[in-house]
């Protein structure tokens, strides 16, 4: 694998904030600066992202190439932005775009794909062959890494556990809630954070944020607590799903719901309860970046990457 000898410059472009970081070639942290998103206006959120890597180059130095790290993600088909919560982006050639305005190549993933990169490459998960890195949070992401490759696949949608159904659902559980996908009883539905809220308001009325449900449980709130128990068994039903089909190293939990401690001594032992194994040898893992993985994995792209097929060539090369 090629490593070059400059500076790498990542983009996590996101709906309130664009963050853009510069990292040394061995992934120290040479500058981090953040600008609020301008939200609704396409064009000024690509002067905005020109302006920060301008300005991350004056210290860090010219770089051949910038990652960018995104909601949503580029359509291999069309080469626009599809799914993004930032809606202003949507159906826009953001990765064309981009490679104009910044004048050079251009390498775009999705943010889970971002956090999981960055995870595997110098992370929590650095030298294991196999990583699944998973967000939990406002929503339910994941991305896949394997031997230090993100996986996106042909329809660029590896890692997107969240819009498969909830495995091995009990008949209280079915047809699940509406997703906005326009399905029913998608794993995000439940395992995000507005999942778990949702589901202690359909048992005792109650709606309080993913946070406050923890604070009440571990003060002996006995129906916070029922809940979050329901939340770490649908969790590991979902992620013994994906450890049946990839079975990764290690499993990185990111997002805010990955701040429950008691989710690394829960899963390890509901998990292989749902597993066609004899064991269960996958380390579960807090990050070791947080919140500036996405940024971290966005900067590792231009080495760390897929190799850009001819319906990403909007992406740059």
């Amino acid at each position: 694998m090629t490593i070059t000898r400059t500076a790498r410059i990542g983009v996590d472009l996101g709906g309130t904030k664009i963050e853009a970081a510069a990292l040394h070639p061995d992934g120290r942290l040479l500058q981090r600066l953040r600008r609020p998103t301008p939200r609704g206006d396409y064009d000024a959120t690509l002067a905005a992202i020109a302006a920060l890597v301008a300005e991350l180059e004056q210290s860090a130095g010219p770089v051949p190439c910038v990652g960018v790290g995104t909601p949503g993600a580029l359509s291999p088909f069309s080469g626009r932005l599809r799914n993004a919560n930032s809606v202003w982006l949507n159906d826009r050639a953001l990765g064309e775009d981009l490679r104009r305005v910044l004048k050079r190549p251009v390498h775009i993933a999705n943010d889970a794909d971002c956090f999981a990169l960055s995870e595997a490459v110098d992370g929590a998960a650095a030298g294991a062959a196999t990583v699944f890195g998973v967000i939990i949070g406002t929503g339910t992401g994941g991305g896949v890494v394997v031997g230090g490759r993100l996986l996106q696949g042909p329809n660029a949608i590896a890692g997107e556990w969240g819009h498969n159904p909830l495995p091995w659902p009990g008949p209280d559980e079915l047809p699940g809630p509406a997703c906005y996908c326009g399905k029913h009883g998608c794993i995000e539905t439940f395992v995000s954070g507005p999942g778990l809220s949702a589901d202690l308001a359909r048992s005792d009325g109650r709606r309080l944020e993913a946070s406050a449900i923890a604070a009440a449980a571990a003060d002996g709130d006995s129906a916070a607590e029922a809940a979050l128990r329901r939340y770490e068994e649908r969790l590991a039903r979902s992620l013994a799903s994906v450890v049946n089909i990839i079975d990764p190293d290690v499993i990185v939990l990111g997002g805010g719901l990955s701040n429950l401690q008691r989710l690394y001594r829960s899963l390890p032992v509901l998990i292989p309860r749902y597993l066609f194994s004899d064991g269960f040898a996958t380390r579960i893992v807090a990050p070791r970046f947080g919140d500036a993985s996405g940024v971290r994995g966005a900067a590792w792209l231009c080495n760390h990457g897929v190799q850009d097929l001819p319906g990403r060539a909007a992406a740059g090369a």
